[in-house]
């Protein structure tokens, strides 16, 4: 038997690194309009689908408070139905189509989380399906396991912690590319440094550093250069064991930022274990997957096909989908995983209003007993060409990132 395989023997095996992977579906709630599952119970956490300002039954109100609050009664319907309260949620993001609402939607999320409120990304898009705000969400099981972390010098006026603790793993609000004090530098590099910063300060007042983030997502606006980025945070990890990732390009971040990471890192280091498919090679910004204990995490795919000519080559948006649920199996059975251990989806599609329904069409293929939660949104304005360059390779016109766990065999 080689060692590969006594490993994932051993893991699976092991106490506390399994999990049941349970459907919550809220008596009444809005009806999914995808292939997906409103909230997944998986082991010691509650994953809960991206929510929208539709009411169960009526029409979307047109006042934005409304539908903020709308919206986080959609995500409390779940959470309650999973047996838990607002209080046990330790992670939201909140995806705005229009960034000047920042400061509104505060004002309602805020009631919503009164004392210790969860780690929190906001990021601007440019659409999500059907609705002006949508938030998903993360809880623990064990409320005694939530543990607010403090940042010296860092006093953000959001209603959000800076990172928060749970028995295994720590998840970090989106650090910004500015001071503590809200300055932002006019340099890319800079912007990027103390986002970096940021984030290792929320690790370093946790007790961790760098080396524990199991999942990082780098959001940024046209104004940071993807080179730039990349060569800021290739130092700050070690090559080839670097977090996985899910690099999204956004329409706006709030107060005037152009780059923001948040992510999860594992408490224990012994529980963090990069896992990487042998058709792709090592790289020094990103680790194709990352388990921390049973959860599995894994860096967004498209439909780039790796080795020798690598690169685009499927023209429409259903066959690009095809490749990416490829290439994500790859990093799954390399884990001794498969599509059934997906608890949650991230999709980011070019095009919202041509592609939801295609892209539902296959990727729905996938998924049979218990589809993942999942979260939809349009990061920035369509191409105008979807055509190939001169070497015959298509442009990206959808990505997905995925979350899975372990189960008992």
């Amino acid at each position: 038997m080689n060692k590969a395989l006594l490993l994932l023997l051993a893991l699976s095996c092991a106490p506390g690194l399994t999990a049941e992977i349970r459907a919550v579906i809220p008596a009444n709630g809005p009806k999914p309009i995808g292939p997906y599952t409103p909230g997944v119970l998986a082991g010691d956490y509650l994953y809960v689908s991206g929510q929208g300002a539709r009411p169960p039954a009526g029409e979307m109100s047109s006042d934005f408070d409304e539908q903020v609050r709308q919206t986080l009664e959609n995500v409390k319907a779940i959470v309650e139905a999973a047996g838990l309260t607002m209080d046990h949620v330790v992670y939201t993001q909140v995806y705005l189509e229009d960034i000047t609402r920042f400061a509104a939607m505060n004002r309602v999320y805020a009631t919503y989380f009164p004392e210790n409120p969860p780690a929190r990304a906001t990021l601007g898009v440019a659409k999500t399906p059907g609705t002006p705000v949508e938030i998903n969400a993360v809880a623990v099981r064990d409320l005694s396991k939530k543990t607010p972390v403090n940042v010296p010098g860092y006093n953000s006026k959001e209603p959000l912690s800076a990172g928060i603790l749970t028995h295994d793993r720590l998840f970090v609000s989106g650090m910004r590319g500015q001071t503590f004090g809200g300055e932002i530098p006019a340099d890319p590099a800079q912007q990027v440094d103390l986002a970096l910063d940021g984030m290792a300060a929320v690790l370093k007042a946790a007790g961790l550093d760098m080396r524990h983030m199991v999942f990082v997502n780098p959001y940024l606006t046209g104004k940071i250069p993807a080179r730039v980025m990349n060569e800021r945070y290739a130092k700050r990890f070690e090559f080839g064991n670097t977090p996985a990732r899910a690099t999204i390009s956004v329409a706006a971040l709030p107060e005037g930022a152009q780059i923001e990471y948040t992510g999860v890192a594992a408490r224990d280091l012994a529980q963090r274990r990069a896992v990487r498919p042998k058709n792709m090679a090592p790289s020094p910004t990103a680790s194709p997957c990352v388990f921390v204990a049973d959860t599995f995490y894994c860096s967004a795919k498209s439909g780039f096909i790796p080795g020798p000519n690598s690169g685009i080559y499927a023209a429409t948006v259903e066959h690009q989908v095809r490749q990416t649920m490829r290439n994500l199996l790859d990093g799954l059975e390399e884990a001794g995983l498969d599509f059934s251990n997906t608890v949650a989806a991230n999709v980011y599609l070019d095009n919202v209003t041509d592609d939801f329904q295609k892209m539902n069409g296959v990727y729905g293929q996938y998924f049979k007993e218990i589809p993942p939660t999942r979260t939809t949104v349009q990061q920035v304005a369509p191409m105008a060409d979807r055509g190939p360059g001169e070497n015959g390779r298509y442009p990206t016109l959808e990505q997905i990132s995925i979350v899975a766990v372990r189960t008992a065999p």
